[in-house]
């Protein structure tokens, strides 16, 4: 009796224990759950769910990975991401670095010295070494800018896939699902110099991350995006102004609609997420509903998100500031309406709470359940409070309530849960 209670055991004890080298679950034909935010209205968002066998693909060079994204095309396709993929490398897979892009006589310190302000003054670059250095960002956007078509899903395989150097840019598509993926690095090597931008002039960069421009129903979960490799800190500083190379982690602009952001890590990087193009774009009315939840915002300087005309719920995300040039975590602009609720901030002791929101144009800011240094606040009170006689006071009233959207944590659950959980990798 005994020695079968014993086998009895044993078995069960072989059914409960999974081997050390048990793969990890298939995820590519994981399609958004119902009610996860503003991807889900509708017909919701499946990627590339429905792909037949001969569209799915594991790619572990850019070559591979260009070949699968097929231009862009809409046929339902599963893209498998396994290793480091680098973005800026030839036909061969040999690594292209800045001086492989340029042409037609372009050089940094003929640019500088040919659009120095005090000798060309405040008039927009024109002229030889400026159709010197568009004709190479042209070159290295050929390698880098990586089209998404509809009905695609992009997932990395297993813990540490990596896709370096590359904008992924979904234009004008639907269905677009991209996960579990480590993107960083999206670095321009021909920053333009605009002399009238924000009175000093400033150094403007072409390449996010990931570009959302008139897309729909976008799922993106569990990435890590960030500028590793290349921090924007660590460059000099031309004509007063520091030698920006990246633009956004990620940017929903141009009536894209409809996208659900989650679980994801955003890290080391200036300005992080624009959704709206600008204050003139009116055809934007009506769109950029996007929800953000359970997000890490680290070292983050600004727009985390910034909102223009979006209806955008951003709940139980996380954000930890520590950078120096901090300026704000959300940004209203026009005709946004954010509602945002039980998210944590932790800062440094003088980054203080009116200095979490920024307001430009905007006039309206939900806000419940925030969480500052482990202490309850009031936002929107404290902003206003704040901001008395220099802004106009926002209102609560953002137009709309939320009703598309996973169980909401306390903000204090979900600072655990998103430390533990966020980013690429972490996929339970």
């Amino acid at each position: 009796m005994r020695l079968r209670q014993i086998t009895v055991f044993t078995a069960l004890l072989g059914l409960l224990c999974v081997p050390a080298h048990a793969e990890a679950r298939d995820i590519s034909r994981d399609t958004l759950p119902a009610n996860d935010g503003w991807a889900s209205e509708g017909a919701g968002t499946t990627g590339g769910a429905a792909a037949d066998d001969a569209h799915v693909y594991t790619v572990t060079d850019r070559a591979g990975l260009v070949r699968a994204l097929d231009g862009g095309s809409a046929t339902p396709k599963i893209i498998k991401i396994a290793g480091t993929i680098d973005a800026n490398t030839d036909d061969d897979g040999d690594h292209l670095d800045c001086a492989d892009y340029a042409t037609d006589g372009y050089g940094l310190k003929k640019y500088l010295a040919a659009y120095d302000p005090r000798t060309w003054g405040s008039a927009k670059p024109s002229g030889e070494q400026e159709d010197a250095r568009q004709a190479s960002a042209a070159k290295q956007a050929e390698r880098i800018v990586l089209p998404v078509g509809s009905n695609t899903t992009i997932v990395g395989l297993g813990d540490k896939a990596v896709l370096k150097g590359a904008s992924l840019q979904v234009k004008n598509a639907d269905n677009v699902i991209v996960r579990n993926l480590d993107l960083r690095d999206a670095y321009d090597c021909f920053p333009v110099w605009q002399p009238n931008t924000g009175g000093l002039g400033d150094w403007k960069t072409a390449y996010d991350n990931i570009w959302l421009t008139g897309a729909t129903h976008v799922w993106v979960d569990h990435i890590t995006a960030s500028d590793k490799g290349h921090p924007d800190a660590a460059e000099p500083t031309y004509f007063a102004r520091n030698y920006l190379r990246h633009d956004g982690l990620l940017d929903i602009t141009n009536g894209s609609d409809l996208v659900t952001v989650s679980w994801s890590r955003f890290a080391d990087h200036d300005k992080a997420m624009l959704i709206g193009s600008g204050d003139s774009a009116t055809g934007d009315r009506g769109k950029l509903r996007v929800t953000l939840h359970h997000n890490q915002f680290e070292s983050v300087v600004q727009r985390a998100p910034r909102v223009r005309f979006g209806q955008v719920h951003v709940y139980d995300n996380r954000y930890v500031v520590d950078s120096d040039d901090y300026r704000y975590s959300l940004g209203v602009s026009t005709e946004s309406g954010i509602y945002a609720e039980n998210n944590a901030f932790t800062t440094p002791g003088e980054i203080e709470v009116a200095d979490l929101v920024k307001s430009w144009n905007g006039t309206a800011l939900h806000q419940t359940g925030t969480l500052f240094n482990g202490f309850p606040v009031d936002l929107l009170a404290i902003y206003n409070a704040y901001n008395s006689g220099s802004e106009r006071d926002l209102t609560a009233d953002v137009g709309w309530t939320p009703t598309l959207h996973t169980k909401i944590d306390s903000a204090e659950v979900a600072d655990r849960e998103v430390a533990r959980g966020a980013g690429a990798g972490r996929i339970p």
